[in-house]
């Protein structure tokens, strides 16, 4: 089976879905900026601090080019993986991919209690949000099969992707 490529903004449930959407379908489940903190040995934020986005960015290609030549994953990818083409184009060519989405307001209640978020850390996290949302609403839409889980728990959410991989 192709993998399955789970993206969109961070709190829209990519890790949470994916996790159940695993364990349904007795798949590996992959969190890609987990694994990069484990390669990097730093937490993301620490790798935007020190090193800066664009390094991230590299990294997060190079692994998913890595992720891409396997089968039969489930993968939640960075928030902002499908701003880049490259990537957009492994993942689409290479699985089945699904666009978690959720309103700035269920977002940020999502992750306000986080400190992990690098591109929250300042005086209006909600404004970021917002800001972050419209400049990646191009990638998202075109990403793959858009799912808003504002209103859905994340079994709801793993569900229905089930239904969508079996018919279609």
């Amino acid at each position: 089976m192709k993998n399955i490529y789970l993206v969109g903004f961070m709190g829209t449930g990519k890790t949470a879905v994916g996790k159940v959407l695993a364990d349904k379908l007795s798949k590996r489940f992959v969190e890609m900026d987990q694994l990069i903190e484990k390669r990097e040995n730093k937490k993301i934020k620490d790798i935007f601090a020190e090193n800066g986005q664009d390094y991230f960015r590299k990294l997060e290609n190079q692994l998913l080019k890595k992720l891409s030549s396997q089968s039969d994953l489930v993968v939640s990818c960075g928030g902002g993986a499908v701003c880049n083409q490259d990537n957009l184009d492994i993942l689409q060519n290479t699985g089945y991919v699904f666009s978690l989405s959720a309103s700035p307001n269920s977002i940020f209640e999502r992750v306000k209690e986080s400190d992990h978020r690098p591109l929250l850390n300042g005086a209006d996290p909600l404004g970021k949000i917002k800001e972050l949302l419209e400049a990646r609403k191009p990638f998202y839409k075109k990403a793959g099969t858009r799912i808003d889980t504002d209103n859905l728990c994340v079994l709801d959410v793993a569900d229905y992707i089930l239904n969508l991989l079996e018919n279609g």
